[in-house]
């Protein structure tokens, strides 16, 4: 069961995913969307795909059934890491029941314990995100401002939230005045999905149009920048939903903080620096029509990257459950 966050503010309504290509579908159609909550929906649509095609048949057949449906995940979204991550480790998992002789049943028995482990590891991190980010507050004397990007609470986790998470934890020891949401354009995350949380949560916010950011920044209505991520390489370069790097740029110039709030599950130390991260560049429709109706002269000249990568030098901090890696001092 997924919730739909395609339909969200207006509708929530959950679906039940019984084939693995309805599963590929929901992720690459955004109705789960949030890196980790990616990562979890992978792990459980790889048992869906190996329950569904398995013939109860020999060991290495269940081996290229789980070839190939990892491959077909993995063909899913390209950027966010938690997938791959996910689908790696559940891969694994079942090449080692096959070592140990484990029948089928038990195969699936043994996934299905590995895809709730990543869930329940996801909500863990969640909560030492959190705590690590209240601690990189603890000198703030009044309540700030906070802006955020795209939408990072609870609706793209296991439950709690990353950037969203640690904003909403700060709120509750009465740190927080205002949060300024992004409507993060074209597919409006943060004006379907962040406000209708942060007005689930009782927090006071505005949502503001993309481009109003840095406006808002460079009049000191801003205290901190607070996004999450999609994929970290080794230096510390950050991709995130496009948009990021203009408000990483604004906080840099008017002497603001920039903080990344992620799991160290979207940190991939194969890459060395940004320049080798895959970006997703998604359908030109997205943005020459809203609600099925064309908008712009040709819709199939539009251009649409779904992420930006943020280099390091622009971040105060990357806050992950394991650790603060800190880049620039911050003082309050």
């Amino acid at each position: 069961m997924i919730l739909d966050q395609t339909l969200i503010p207006f509708e929530e309504r959950y679906l039940r995913i019984t084939e693995l290509d309805d599963a590929i579908e929901a992720i690459k159609q955004l109705k789960v969307r949030g890196a980790p909550a990616i990562g979890i929906a992978a792990a459980y649509s790889f048992v869906l795909g190996i329950k569904n095609e398995m013939d109860r048949g020999t060991e290495e057949n269940i081996l290229k059934i789980a070839q190939s449906v990892k491959r077909k995940i993995e063909n899913s979204r390209p950027t966010a890491v938690n997938l791959f991550n996910a689908l790696n480790r559940m891969f694994d998992r079942t090449k080692q029941l096959i070592e140990e002789r484990k029948n089928s049943d038990q195969i699936l028995d043994e996934l299905v314990n590995e895809a709730n482990m990543i869930l329940e590891e996801d909500l863990n991190a969640s909560r030492g995100m959190i705590s690590n980010f209240l601690k990189l507050f603890e000198g703030v004397k009044k309540p700030l401002s906070f802006l955020t990007h795209c939408n990072t609470g609870a609706l793209a986790t296991g439950g709690l939230g990353t950037a969203l998470g640690a904003i909403r934890a700060m709120y509750e020891i009465d740190k927080v005045e205002k949060v300024f949401a992004t409507e993060t354009r074209p597919l409006l995350q943060g004006a379907r999905l962040t406000a209708w949380e942060l007005e689930k949560y009782g927090i006071p916010y505005n949502l503001i149009v993309d481009s109003a950011a840095p406006y808002l920044i460079s009049k000191g209505m801003v205290d901190a920048v607070v996004v999450g991520a999609d994929r970290v390489a080794r230096n510390g370069d950050t991709a995130n939903k496009i948009g990021t790097l203009s408000l990483a740029l604004a906080a840099k110039e008017y002497d603001i903080p920039f903080i990344v709030v992620c799991p160290s599950t979207s940190l991939d130390l194969n890459i060395e620096d940004g320049s080798q991260i895959n970006i997703e560049y998604r359908s030109s429709q997205e943005v020459g029509y809203f609600k099925g109706e064309r908008i712009t002269v040709d819709p199939y000249k539009c251009l649409n990257p779904a992420f930006d990568v943020t280099p390091h030098q622009f971040i105060t901090a990357i806050v992950f459950e394991t650790e603060i890696k800190l880049f620039r001092e911050m003082s309050w």
